[in-house]
């Protein structure tokens, strides 16, 4: 049957014309001339379509003949969020709409991440909801990293960020001193659906693209972070007394003669707590977990808590740290360094050796720490019984494994992703990629924080206010929903593995089983890290609510206060209702905590793409090689594939396969040949060979070598080369 005879194919072109010309109207020789249709019978298939439509409400006739796509007059306001391609979908802030989609054509400037209103159009029956943006209530985002392109007398530039595909148009007078090919940090100043590039301002010259410096700052500027502190919060901390005065002391709980160490990573600067262990005369033992005070330094509404809130967090590069307060704080006098005076908040309990709890107490305090660890050097007391302290740390270590098993038993999940962790020359480069590993040394300093950051949260929600809770601020982590639960259980279906549904504790006790099963196997990182995504994300809240993954009733973050702004928030709230203070306005501290929250993503987004650089700077060395994979991610475009060896991911693009015609199949996560019925599934392994790695993408591109047909790919494939080997034979 010819297509312009065909109904339901002119019904489906018509109906897309409408979609993307929501203000424009169309008569039937328009359409016909549109589609292509030159019959008598197409022609007349198009006016009865038009009238069905109608009919239904999809459009009007506007004047004789001439028709226009009908909007609702029903607004929702929502967050757009964008694809790949260009479109997008909106979240609505609140109804059971469910998401709205909106082309390309109908964003009208919006861009990732806004808050924006949108107009409804005409629903059908069975199809999805679609919408158009009629106003940016709220820019997420003006600034963008990108890279300058020059013009006669202007300049675009280009954006590194994938959801934004649209240059920005720079003035000759914007330029900032930039020169063609330069990487900068540019800002959107103006922009309206007239105009089809924003107009802008280069704010920083960054540098130029692929060296080392250059793309680090990019980064952090790429997620919204700050270089460097503006001049008066530097100053602010600069002007901050490093002496303590015997009032002070006097104000609080001397734990100074008492033995008091830190266990910290090897590379770290800023030492927010400490553990003072002592023996008490009937045998048990008074254990201090310290926290260093910073609220006794930052102050409310200051400029150093002014910045302290909009960073929210320290973020963590792969070659340095962007801190929440400047280096005087984090590194100086809030830092808990050996053989000095520090002033700090405390959890201090009395315990047996089985780990039980037979009182505590929470209040400020003065420490001295006798010693700094680094995690090796406590690891090693645990492992020979020998050092300083080595006593106190075995004893520390003992109950340590007692609080985990308890948690544990109680319904904890032992998510432990593998780390990435880089090798790093003078110059930066990566010259080996490493996992990251967590020894008991780790653990016993986890479990400890983990118990203080339960004890005040728990200490401040049976503090009853005038008629109800005191606000406060809560570390929240629901259960997963039964939906994540579902597609998790597909994914791991394919290593022949499950988990039990039937309650949350049967829930946690067969992820742990499963995430003890697949320990050392080549599927580890990729089981672990779908497990994390089918868990809901931790957040802050002033509303209580128990942590899922750790199986706690009451859970709050108290220990950090160096690098995260709601420990600050929670110290503060917790001094103030020790003195008999009234309860914060919990709207105002509800909003801290929205923003805490989104920060935090930001941070980890921002080491991600740092990690990301690193791994395909690395990787670029090796193009042309084969390792083993598996696969991490199957979409309409391509194949995700985790390369074993060093945990970076790389992808296979369909159109790279030549062999056969792939489909997607959303369903059953695969990509399927359509005549040799080969199979590319999500968690299946391959043998891929390295095709490129492009530094400015943070991307890797492969080819596929083999695919396993086997469960296990390591007895049907040949050893993939390791970098290691071929790096000293070409060094010969």
């Amino acid at each position: 049957m010819k297509r312009e005879t065909n109904l339901k194919f002119i019904r489906k072109e018509i109906e897309k014309l409408f979609g993307a010309n929501r203000k424009k109207s169309f008569n039937y020789k328009q359409i016909g001339a549109h589609l292509g249709v030159e019959s008598s019978e197409g022609k007349n298939h198009i006016i009865r379509t038009l009238k069905m439509l109608e009919k239904e409400g999809m459009i009007e006739e506007i004047m004789p003949g001439k028709y226009l796509a009908v909007f609702t007059g029903n607004f929702i306001s929502g967050k757009v969020e964008l694809t790949q391609r260009g479109a997008g979908f909106v979240l609505p802030d609140e109804g059971d709409t469910g998401d709205i989609y909106i082309s390309a054509e109908n964003l009208n400037t919006a861009l990732h991440g806004d808050k924006v209103k949108v107009s409804l159009f005409a629903k059908r029956t069975g199809s999805r909801v679609e919408g158009e943006v009629v106003e940016v209530i709220e820019r997420k985002k003006t600034d963008f990293v990108g890279v300058v392109e020059m013009g006669h007398n202007y300049a675009f530039v280009k954006p590194d960020d994938k959801r934004m595909s649209i240059d920005i148009f720079i003035t000759s007078e914007k330029m900032n001193k930039a020169k063609n090919g330069d990487k900068v940090l540019a800002r959107i100043t103006e922009w309206s659906a007239e105009h089809k590039n924003p107009f802008g301002e280069i704010v920083e010259v960054l540098g130029k693209p692929g060296d080392h410096n250059t793309e680090m700052h990019a980064i952090i500027a790429e997620f919204g972070f700050a270089n460097k502190f503006p001049q008066d919060v530097e100053q602010e901390a600069e002007n901050i007394l490093d002496t303590i005065s015997k009032q002070e002391i006097a104000k609080r709980r001397d734990f100074r003669k008492i033995t008091t160490f830190t266990i910290d990573p090897e590379d770290a600067k800023d030492f927010d707590d400490a553990l003072s262990f002592e023996v008490l005369k009937d045998g048990t033992f008074e254990i201090g977990v310290h926290i260093a005070d910073v609220s006794h330094y930052v102050t409310e509404k200051s400029k150093l808590d002014e910045e302290a809130y909009e960073r929210a967090t320290s973020v963590y590069l792969v070659d340095r740290t962007i801190p929440m307060l400047p280096e005087k704080l984090s590194n100086g006098l809030c830092s808990l360094r050996p053989n000095e005076d520090k002033l700090t908040f405390s959890a201090v309990f009395k315990m047996n050796e089985d780990g039980e709890v037979l009182d505590k107490w929470v209040g400020k305090t003065i420490i001295h720490s006798n010693r700094r660890f680094a995690y090796e050097e406590a690891q090693q007391c645990i492992e020979t019984g020998e050092g300083d302290y080595a006593k106190e740390i075995i004893t520390l270590n003992n109950i340590a494994l007692k609080l985990r098993k308890q948690r544990f038993k109680s319904g904890a999940v032992n998510f432990e992703t593998e780390e990435v962790k880089f090798k790093l020359d003078a110059n930066y480069k990566p010259v080996g990629i490493y996992k990251k590993i967590r020894k008991d040394a780790h653990k016993l300093i986890e479990e400890f924080m983990l118990l203080a950051n339960r004890t005040v949260a728990e200490f401040v929600y049976q503090m009853k206010g005038e008629k109800q809770h005191k606000t406060f601020v809560y570390r929240v982590h629901e259960p997963p929903s039964e939906e994540k639960l579902k597609l998790f259980n597909m994914f791991a279906s394919r290593f022949g593995l499950s988990i039990q549904t039937s309650s949350q504790k049967a829930i946690s006790a067969s992820f742990n089983n499963l995430l003890n099963e697949v320990e050392g196997k080549p599927e580890q990182n990729i089981v672990q890290n779908m497990a994390v995504r089918s868990m809901m994300k931790a957040y802050y809240s002033t509303k209580k609510t128990s942590h899922y993954g750790l199986a706690f009733d009451y859970y709050s973050h108290f220990t950090s206060p160096i690098r995260r702004y709601p420990d600050l928030m929670a110290h503060r709230l917790l001094f103030a209702y020790l003195n008999k203070g009234k309860s914060a306005n919990e709207a105002e501290y509800e909003e801290r905590c929205k923003h805490s929250s989104q920060m935090e993503i930001q941070a980890a987004d921002a080491e991600r793409a740092s990690v990301r650089y690193k791994q395909v700077e690395y990787i670029k060395d090796f193009v042309g090689e084969q390792f083993a994979g598996i696969i991490s991610g199957v979409t309409e475009w391509g194949i995700y594939v985790e390369i074993t060896e060093y945990k970076c991911e790389g992808m296979i693009r369909l159109t790279n396969l030549n062999d056969d015609y792939y489909d997607y199949d959303e369903f059953n996560q695969w990509i399927i040949g359509r005549r040799t019925r080969k199979i590319f599934q999500l968690g299946g392994e391959v043998l891929v060979v390295v095709r490129g790695a492009d530094l400015q993408k943070r991307q890797i591109d492969l080819d596929v070598v083999q695919v396993a047909t086997s469960k296990r790919l390591s007895k049907k494939m040949p050893k993939a080369t390791k970098p290691e080997t071929k790096r000293k034979k070409r060094r010969r």
